[in-house]
Order: structure tokens, then sequence, then C-alpha cells
């Protein structure tokens, strides 16, 4: 048997690390997320992908499904809820591949689906993610 501490991280131990970070975010971004739902899955589907234009399932470690706080109207009722994936397979391949900590790479990858959702710019999501707490 493999002792706890050898195992890759699960999908619940991402997710908290996933919910850790919003829960850090500055008050303006956390209180218009509360609606936005948090999938953590070993890796996208295969209808994802091929929208996408990837073949390679490690190659997505995240993905925003809605439409920017700022696209959003009334008209919206009956959509379903904005979601965030983030793909724990693909996140640890890079976790192993590179220099950077699990969490910061965790906090990474969900600042950046957060900022679709607001409709920000790299630069942006950049500067959200230096003033998020850790």
């Amino acid at each position: 048997m493999v002792p706890p501490d050898q195992l890759p991280p699960t999908a619940d131990e991402i997710e908290a690390i996933a919910r850790a970070t919003i829960a850090g975010l500055p008050d303006a971004f956390r209180a218009h997320l509360d609606d936005v739902v948090l999938i953590v899955e070993d890796f996208a589907d295969d209808e994802t992908l091929d929208a996408l234009g990837i073949a390679d399932p490690f190659e997505l470690s995240g993905v925003y499904h809605g439409r920017p706080v700022g696209e959003k109207s009334s008209m919206d009722s009956g959509a379903p809820p904005d979601r965030i994936h983030l793909y724990r397979r693909a996140i640890l391949d890079e976790w192993v591949d590179s220099a950077v900590g699990l969490t910061a790479l965790v906090a990474h990858v969900t600042i950046h689906e957060i900022g679709h959702h607001f409709g920000l710019s790299d630069a942006d999501m950049h500067a959200l993610e230096a003033s998020a707490e850790r």
C-alpha cells in the first residue's frame, strides 16, 4: 500500500486549493463569483477538447464555460450557470514538469479562468493574481 503522503493530490484537494484562492481574492471580485460553479475533473470531455481544437487532454488545465459578466443581460435567464472546470491530470502533469508549487499552479489556473468570467485581459489576470491573498 502506498503511503498517503506519496499519492497524487485528489480532485477534492485541488478543489480546496481553488476555493482558498477564490476566498483570497479582493471583495469586488468574490462578490460576483457566488453563482459560478467550480468543477474538478480528471480530464476535459471530448466535446470541450473538440470545441477548443485540442487533441491532447493533457494540454488543457482549465476552462471557463459561460458569458463574461460584462456581456450578460436579463435575457440570459434560464441559461446554465457559469462554470469553471479544472482538470486535475493536466494540472498534475504541468506541476511535475515545472518548478511551480501545486498551490501556486492551481491558483494561477483558477484565477485565469476567473479572469475569463470577468472578461479580463491577460495583463489584468496577472494583476488579479498578484492581488490575491495566499
